[in-house]
């Protein structure tokens, strides 16, 4: 019997491939949804990212500018100088409260050439426009040139910190009635100083560069030594961490036999970096400075106890690096003459190096972020004069970047949140660098095979 080739049976609808059975629907609608729940949960962290980062900077950027009142200063010999001379011994024996003098009389002086109206502004309301910090940037010009005593120079003198928060908006007329740091009459003032261009906003480079400043001072504060104490800290961990963190990777990975006693130093490193970061904070106290000695707040034990933080991370990114390279590689090596050590040195772990940099770098990207086991080592203490270079400044008392944050954040006077935000958005900075580097390493290395 043959069959009508030119008459197939009906197919039936059901089972038709151009057409979904219900299961297929199912699958279907299932698939969908994952990839709406999946596009909706990036978009919600997208949209948080967004709000912080505007949060931070709205608050932050303010922070590199600062209220400047540009005025001629006289250099009154006769106050600064009164044994004539000029000698140095001299004149580092004249405080701040004689230069305070100066500038008083210099401000009033310019406020009336002017032609500023004071209003109901006294001399001590004058006078406290300016920062406290200000006969010290007029003793610290004329201590570097003596040549300057008898001379009228055009300075650029830090205003008090009420006075740029006036300038900011941060202060109003309304809070001054409740300020007992400013009144009314000062904010007046200050208006009027900013439509005559004498008071106005700057780029404050010193917030970069200078130390800290004291609680009364937080137009003065600085992130310098905080930034100086961080690289010493990441210079410490990198020159520790990188070669401990590889070669015990190597070995674990390469060499170690396989047996109870490896796999609990792996179950171990593992734990490692889950350990909450003050326990390091805990265990560096109690070793390096309780036992060994080693003086505290210093970048040398931060740079340890962070070091001890970092390395479980490093060895389990660059155990995963080794594992990816193929095993054929190490076969051919062998294959060929190599000895183990040459197959692992000379081809597998120059393949895997993209992966070794990118987990050092994120490893170090997050002890610079750390904050509680610095502040169990006596990093959270003030600090106002710089660490020496090199390897004597490892030794000497400093802070780093988290630390200054957590320090503006305690203090009273509003002026220091803003100081806060901005540390935050360098801290920002310095963290983006290491990724854009981390990913330029991970490029620049990338082999393929």
């Amino acid at each position: 019997m043959t069959r009508d080739l030119t008459n197939p049976a009906p197919v039936s609808a059901a089972k038709s491939l151009f057409r979904a059975d219900a299961k297929a629907k199912a699958r279907n609608a299932a698939e969908a949804r994952f990839k709406a729940y999946g596009l909706t949960a990036i978009l919600i962290a997208v949209a948080l990212l967004v709000v912080l980062v505007i949060s931070i900077l709205s608050s932050g950027l303010s922070a590199f500018k600062q209220t400047m009142i540009t005025i001629p200063v006289y250099i009154d010999a006769k106050i600064v100088d009164p044994k004539g001379g000029a000698e140095a011994a001299n004149l580092e024996k004249v405080t701040t409260l004689s230069y305070a003098k100066v500038i008083d009389a210099s401000l009033t002086a310019a406020l009336e050439k002017a032609g500023v109206d004071l209003g109901d502004a006294g001399k001590k309301e004058i006078a406290g426009l300016l920062s406290k910090e200000a006969p010290a940037q007029v003793r610290s010009q004329v201590l570097d040139n003596p040549a300057l005593i008898g001379q009228t120079v055009v300075m650029n003198l830090l205003a008090n910190g009420r006075v740029d928060g006036v300038l900011k908006g941060r202060v109003t007329l309304e809070s001054a009635k409740l300020d007992s740091n400013i009144t009314p009459a000062q904010v007046i003032l200050a208006q009027r100083m900013e439509e005559a261009g004498i008071l106005a906003k700057r780029f404050n480079w010193s917030f970069i560069t200078a130390p800290d400043a004291s609680e009364l001072r937080p137009e003065a504060a600085g992130l310098g030594i905080a930034i100086v104490g961080s690289a010493y800290m990441m210079l410490i961990v990198l020159g520790l961490a990188l070669p401990v963190g590889v070669a015990a990777s190597i070995y674990l990975e390469e060499f170690a036999p396989q047996n109870w006693f490896t796999d609990l130093i792996e179950v171990n490193i593992s734990n490692l970096a889950a350990v909450p970061s003050i326990v390091f904070g805990i265990l560096g106290l109690a070793i390096f400075i309780n036992y060994a000695g080693l003086p505290a707040s210093s970048p040398i034990v931060g740079g340890l106890v962070l070091t001890l933080m970092t390395l479980p991370t490093i060895i389990i990114a660059t155990r995963a690096a080794l594992k990816a390279v193929p095993p054929s590689i190490r076969e051919a090596a062998l294959g060929v003459g190599a000895s183990k050590m040459q197959a692992i040195f000379h081809h597998v772990l120059p393949l895997a190096m993209p992966g070794i940099l990118t987990g050092t770098i994120i490893g170090l990207a997050q002890a610079l972020g750390e904050t509680a086991p610095l502040l169990l080592i006596g990093m959270v203490a003030f600090v106002r004069d710089f660490p020496a270079a090199p390897p004597e400044g490892m030794f000497d008392p400093a802070v780093a970047l988290p630390v200054q944050v957590f320090n503006f954040t305690t203090r009273g006077d509003p002026a220091f949140v803003e100081r806060a935000s901005g540390a935050i958005i360098v801290l920002l900075a310095f963290l983006l660098f290491m990724n854009i580097l981390a990913i330029f390493l991970r490029r620049r290395f990338e082999r393929r095979w």
